[in-house]
């Protein structure tokens, strides 16, 4: 995604690559200057792109645990996979497809194959009954008894054919669906259990979550399009080909032969024509997927987008996206008119030479004329039937080749087998654990050696922390003890055993995690904490969670414990999902205990009560805890320090303090006690993920804007079948709220308004598409006038009247070419112009509304981006497209309806008093022909969601051997797309038999009754078989428009929703040209007499008459307990909401006055969680300044500590970020954030723990940075750790909604000793007091 318009290469120095590398035994090599060719590029990338992209990253920056996936090249799958010439896996057999048949299913396919044969035979035998018919209709008008006989027995035998087709269509359909919805059913289960019994390299190198959940949503659905009524049509249609062909030959064989060979012409121009679409409707989706995945990251990234002013780079990107796709639909319609204009030409011609070889065989009484015309039809059909094959050998292909993922993954066995059951089980666990001579290197980057020949002894019962700086190999030490890995060298052994030989379940049963990032699902927190143990009671829940410090705020909520968490525990603060995650560890009453910085999201007072219950839990364990901050591993009875892969010394605190400047630990102490003076070091709040979190309210900030929202971002309830119910009474005004719109919002008129500039094209392409569909009635007039004429006595006559109607047939064939020319590449030109308009207006309008609007449950960023596609979508279709088929088909009724009228109007008035059958009948068909879609697919996405989730959580589900539980769930979920599928194929198959023995019948009805008027001189047997087929193609076209009822519906409400938004006035106008202008800011900030609640939230009040001053050129530090409303602070100065009551001045104006544009553009901000977009990094810096040098984007990177490590990447500058900046590890990600705000240059600096994703080396570094920002600027901070705050001109201590303390470092100490801040300073130091006593006595 690029705002910034044409891509700037980054300078030259940039350019010479410089790569950064551990070596195994000291610091860091710098090696410059290596060209690295497009081949070894390529290697790289295919090897290691993840692993070089984050190489200073999940090493250097972030715990080792978190292994990216990359762009990893994929193995070959055993003996179900067919390999091409390089070995590359490229699709499965097609037998294997039915690998998860049962015998049900081969029963059902049984009869489903019998039901497409003879449903497909029986097209070409109707052709033969009604020649037949005709036959003994034209050649008895001597003698009209006779003739009413046969007519009347054959009409029977079309009664008999259209019962058995309702009988066979049945069983064919209903067969079908049901066995391929069974069978698909059976492998997503199937492959969800392999997935999840995959180890973790496997989704290290061999699968990322994005492509599980593509094979899930998509390749699975692809395998049971091809397993159920692709292949039902497959057999149908080979059938009709072979009927088709034998009927043609035993019936006139000379004219069957002539007709096989044009048929492979008009397959060619056909199979030209479709290939040709299918290539450029392929791009076209890609551009608008293109397109999409923009709107996408600027609506997940909301706050990001506004605080930057980045609305109109976000609408020039998505405009110049959607001109991709633009383009290529005018080429699409061009192609499409002049391939089917180019088919019917040559169909119209074909039939020409056909209808003339027809009168010659008939004027040398080689055959009669209703066989003639039914061996055309039936080799016709027969023939087209093989086009009509393609699509679902297409299928066929596709899901052969989709195949492959799913059956490599079932295939695939793990190095690390979880139901390995030869393993053995320690009758009782002490928790001695031990890891001897362990040399290790991630998978995914095996150059890359993490440990190295490394041991630690962890005495049973005891605790060992484990400390050293980033990308030291503590949390691997971690991963190797859960057994995510097995090491390289050496071995992990659990009292004296090693864990390979034990069963990895019961292993991991003995072990509770608590990583650094909680994972929580999309369900209750109930659901959440039973992860750890499924039978614990309700009282067994509240007392863990009292012991974690959970239960106060669980009982806050609305909805106690059965409150949902929201996806990926987005409702809640990092404070309380990361208090859920201990609960569900205590619940799971481990005998060794991991904490992986288990209390670094809570602030100090949170902290220090869960450090008491994790010190109360610890008792009787085996503890190994990793963490940065001395406060948590001060009590531990042995402390590890671990440089690049050993350990350099271990002992207990005390020992290695007393080594003084010659220790590690000494050393690891002091640059610590040097970022944060006095050892003043209040907690950090981490993992909140909104602006705005509240301990009770938790409001819902964060699910829907710049906080890593996931493409999967459709909120469920995975682990209950409950529905998002938080405050549901207070929030429902917003669930059911319908904009108000004027009363034509959502007429057609104002729409094609919308399309003004476009009319002239409309009105050419109508003039096409009225010609289209006069041409399909002439075309049935001649060939009907022929058949006629087959039947006069006179030769010569017939001759002369075949070759005018054959000229005339010519001359209609090349006015098709035109006209569906013309019809096509203009109405395309008219759809595709108002789908850009459409998306552009209505994303344009999106962006006006107020962040509280995006708050809303029904706009998070995914659905916003979904209904902005598909509502343009649709509106395109009932507008665009619909007209152009109505306006054909129209002119088809209104030229049948005029010829029948003329020729015999009796006979016309009964066909269309049976109109409404074959209207119906056709409508059914073309309906019921759709097969399964709808709500099923919604079902399966629910599906998908679990999936995606239960993956993308995999240590978790792992680490509390959940995987079971997460298939049980699955299948719960797939229980009614199943049920659901039987009796929809029932009803499809039912329903389409019904519509062809209708169609049938009516035939029988119609022709019976021109044989009455024949018989009583009433017409003549030329004119009442004109109308018959005049009038029953022109039945087809209106049940062709009567089945696009659907697509207008469904597009007049996609018009309403479209107008909603467009209408909506948002309640914070972004860019009022009435507004005052802010050319320049000084920076006084002032909020007097805040109040202020959440509009998702009102029942919660966040302030209570705040009042704050912040002088120009001055910083503002404010602190609180986590969730008191430090961040609201911040998002009311940017005016992402308006307090009801209170003012927020800038300059001593209301910041209301303001146009809020051109104040935001004096404000940056930098988040607590960083926003990047899907580009480069050189693209997310100059975001936050369109104009800047690439010399000014160096020396930001520069100031923000981040060139060294992008100037190491392989691509530099130039490196993709991935989305939402997944590339790179979160210090990284937080350094090219704040890269971004130093370029902005503001007079208004906004720090929202800019500093919490960084070491403490980097921290310092960084602070350092913005310390030199905040020179000259107004800033307001919000931060835990005093050393970003201490130096501040004021600082604020909100609690309960106001400003409880506020004044300098010095002056809150002096003047209230027992105020909150020093309590919160007194917190900090009970913490670290003995070990800077220690630290100070040995170093002096």
């Amino acid at each position: 995604m690029s705002f910034s318009g044409s891509r700037k290469s980054p300078p030259d120095q940039i350019k010479a690559v410089e790569r950064w590398k551990w070596s195994e035994i000291q610091g860091v090599e710098l090696v410059v200057g290596e060209q690295i060719s497009p081949t070894q590029r390529r290697s790289r990338e295919s090897g290691s792109s993840s692993s070089q992209g984050r190489k200073e990253g999940r090493v250097d920056e972030e715990h080792s645990m978190d292994v990216p996936g990359g762009e990893i090249e994929r193995l070959g799958v055993e003996e179900n996979v067919i390999e091409n010439e390089k070995g590359k896996a490229v699709s499965v057999p097609f037998y294997k497809l039915f690998a998860f048949a049962d015998s049900l299913d081969y029963c059902l396919m049984a009869v489903g194959t019998l039901g497409a044969i003879v449903h497909g035979s029986s097209l070409p035998v109707f052709l033969r009954f009604f020649a037949s018919l005709v036959n003994s209709f034209g050649s008895n008008t001597g003698n009209p008894e006779k003739m009413m006989q046969e007519v009347l027995k054959y009409a029977f035998d079309f009664l008999i054919v259209g019962a058995t087709i309702w009988a066979s269509s049945w069983a064919e359909i209903s067969c079908w669906m049901w066995t391929g919805e069974r069978q698909s059913t059976r492998l997503r289960i199937k492959y969800l259990e392999a997935t999840l019994n995959q180890d973790v390299e496997y989704f290290d190198i061999d699968a990322r979550t994005g492509d599980i959940i593509n094979t899930i949503g998509s390749d699975i659905v692809a395998v049971q399009d091809a397993i159920s009524e692709k292949l039902g049509n497959f057999i149908h249609y080979m059938a009709t080909f072979v009927a088709g062909f034998v009927v043609g030959f035993i019936t006139v064989w000379k004219l069957a032969l002539l007709t096989l060979a044009v048929v492979p012409l008009i397959a060619l121009f056909g199979a030209v024509h479709t290939i040709t679409i299918t290539k450029l409707s392929s791009k076209s989706q890609d551009a608008y997927a293109e397109a999409g995945n923009i709107a996408e990251q600027a609506l997940a990234q909301i706050r990001t987008v506004f605080s930057f002013v980045g609305e109109e780079k976000a609408l020039k990107a998505y405009s110049a996206s959607l001109s991709v796709a633009q383009k290529i639909g005018y080429k699409s319609g061009l192609v499409k008119g002049f391939g089917l204009g180019s088919t019917y030409c040559v169909i119209f011609c074909c039939y020409a030479l056909l209808l003339w070889y027809g009168g010659w065989l008939v004027t040398h009484h080689d055959t009669n004329g209703g066989l003639a015309i039914s061996t055309m039809f039936s080799v016709m059909i027969g023939g087209l039937a093989l086009g009509q094959a393609t699509p679902s050998m297409t299928a066929f292909a596709k899901a052969k080749s989709a195949a492959v993922n799913i059956f490599r993954t079932i295939d695939h066995r793990p190095k690390i087998d979880r139901n390995y059951s030869d393993g053995i089980t320690l009758p009782a666990v002490t928790g001695h654990v031990q890891l001897r001579n362990v040399s290790f290197a991630y998978p995914s980057r095996p150059e890359i050696p993490v440990l190295s020949r490394f041991s630690l002894n962890i005495p049973a019962g005891k605790t060992v922390a484990m400390v050293g700086r980033s990308g030291s190999g503590k949390s691997t030490v971690v991963a190797l003890i859960e057994r995510f890995y097995d090491p390289i060298e050496g071995q992990v052994l659990l009292d004296g055993c090693n864990i390979k030989t034990l069963q990895l379940k019961w292993l991991r049963q003995q072990i509770g995690l608590v990583s650094q990032e909680p994972a929580l699902f999309a369900t209750s927190i109930k659901e959440n904490m039973l992860l750890g143990r499924e039978d614990a009671t309700q009282v067994e829940m509240e007392e863990a969670a009292r012991v974690a410090n959970a239960h106060s705020f669980i009982t806050k909520l609305p909805e106690g414990y059965d409150t949902q968490v929201g996806e990926r525990g987005g409702q809640l603060s990092g404070g309380q999902k990361q208090r859920i995650a201990i609960a569900r560890a205590m619940l799971k009453n481990p005998a060794i205990l991991l904490l992986d910085e288990a209390t670094s999201a809570l602030d100090s007072e949170s902290e220090k009560l869960v450090q008491e219950a994790l010190d109360r839990f610890m008792i009787g364990r085996t503890t190994v805890v990793v963490a940065h901050r001395l406060s948590t591993i001060r009590k531990a009875d042995l402390v590890a320090v671990v440089q690049q892969g050993s350990i350099l010394e271990m002992g207990t605190h005390d020992d290695l303090i007393s080594k003084g400047d010659d220790g590690a630990y000494s050393t690891l102490i002091r640059l610590q006690e040097t970022a944060h003076e006095l050892g003043n070091n209040a907690r950090k709040s981490s993992a909140r993920p909104s602006s705005a979190r509240n301990s009770v309210s938790s409001p819902i900030i964060g699910r829907n804007s710049s906080y890593g929202r996931s493409p999967y971002s459709k909120r469920l309830s995975d682990f209950s079948t409950s529905d998002f119910s938080t405050s549901v009474d207070v929030n429902s005004a917003h669930k059911t709220e319908k904009v108000p719109f004027i009363e034509q919002a959502g007429s057609f008129w104002r729409l094609v308004k919308m399309n003004a500039p476009e009319w002239a094209y409309a009105l050419l392409g109508s003039v096409g598409s009225m010609v289209c569909g006069s041409i399909s009635a002439l075309f049935a007039y001649i060939l009907s006038a022929v058949l006629s004429i087959y039947y006069n006595p006179d030769p010569l006559y017939i001759k002369n009247e075949i070759k005018k109607y054959c000229f005339v047939l010519i001359g209609i064939s090349f006015g098709a070419l035109i006209f569906n020319t013309v019809q096509h590449s203009f109405w395309e030109i008219v759809g595709e112009n108002l789908t850009k308009r459409v998306r552009q207006t209505m994303l344009e309008a999106i962006l006006r509304n107020e962040v509280s609007w995006f708050d809303r449950e029904e706009n998070n960023s995914s659905q916003v981006a979904a209904r902005l596609a598909s509502d343009a979508t649709n509106v395109r279709s009932a507008i665009g497209d619909r007209i152009s088929m109505i306006v054909q088909n129209s002119a088809l009724m209104l030229v049948a309806c005029t010829i029948g009228f003329v020729l015999q109007w009796r006979l016309a008035l009964v066909l269309i008093a049976v109109f409404p059958i074959v209207v119906a009948a056709t409508l059914l068909q073309k309906m019921f022909m759709t097969g399964f879609g709808g709500d099923l697919e919604g079902n399966h996405a629910k599906a998908s969601m679990i999936a995606g989730e239960a993956v993308s959580n995999v240590r978790t589900v792992q680490a509390f051997n959940a995987e079971r539980k997460v298939v049980r769930l699955l299948k719960s979920k797939l229980e009614l797309p199943l049920k659901k599928c039987f009796w929809k194929g029932q009803i499809a198959g039912s329903g389409f038999g019904l519509a062809q023995f209708l169609l049938y019948a009516s035939y029988a009805i119609g022709l019976w009754y021109a044989s009455w008027l024949v018989k009583h001189n009433l017409s003549d047997f030329g004119k009442v078989i004109r109308v018959f087929m005049v009038l029953m193609v022109s039945a087809n076209g209106a049940a062709e428009t009567l089945a696009l009822t659907p697509d207008i519906v469904k597009g007049g409400r996609a018009i309403r929703s479209v107008f909603e938004v467009l209408d909506r006035k948002t309640e914070i106008e972004p860019d009022d040209p009435d507004a005052v202008k802010v050319p320049a800011v000084k920076g006084d900030i002032d909020l007097k007499h805040v109040e202020f609640y959440y509009p998702s939230r009102p029942d919660v009040l966040i302030f209570k008459d705040l009042t704050l001053r912040v002088r120009a050129g001055k910083s503002l530090a404010l602190v609180g307990a986590s969730g008191s409303g430090k961040s609201s602070v911040i998002a009311l100065i940017l005016r992402f909401y308006d307090p009801p009551i209170g003012r927020i001045l800038v300059d001593g104006k209301d910041i209301r006055k303001y146009n809020l544009k051109s104040l935001r553009r004096h404000v940056g901000l930098v988040q607590q969680e960083p926003a990047l977009f899907a580009t480069t990094i050189y693209e997310n810096i100059v975001y936050g300044h369109e104009g800047a040098s690439e010399a000014e984007v160096v020396a930001a990177a520069t100031a923000a500590n981040a060139h060294k490590f992008i100037a190491a990447l392989p691509e530099g500058y130039n490196t993709k970020v991935g989305d939402r900046g997944v590339q790179l590890s979160g210090g990284q990600k937080q350094r090219v954030a704040i890269a971004r705000a130093i370029l902005k240059n503001p007079s208004i600096l906004l720090l929202d723990e800019a500093t919490s994703a960084l070491d403490a080396e980097s921290e310092r570094t960084v602070q350092e940075a913005l310390d030199r920002m905040m020179k000259s600027r107004t800033t307001v901070v919000v931060a835990h750790r005093l050393a970003t705050i201490r130096n501040a001109d004021v600082i604020a201590v909100i609690d309960d909604g106001k400003v409880a303390e506020q004044g300098s470092h010095n002056h809150l100490l002096k003047h209230h000793p027992d105020g909150a801040y020093a309590r919160m300073i007194e917190l900090q130091r009970v913490f670290t007091h003995s070990a800077s006593a220690s630290a100070s006595a040995s170093t002096s």
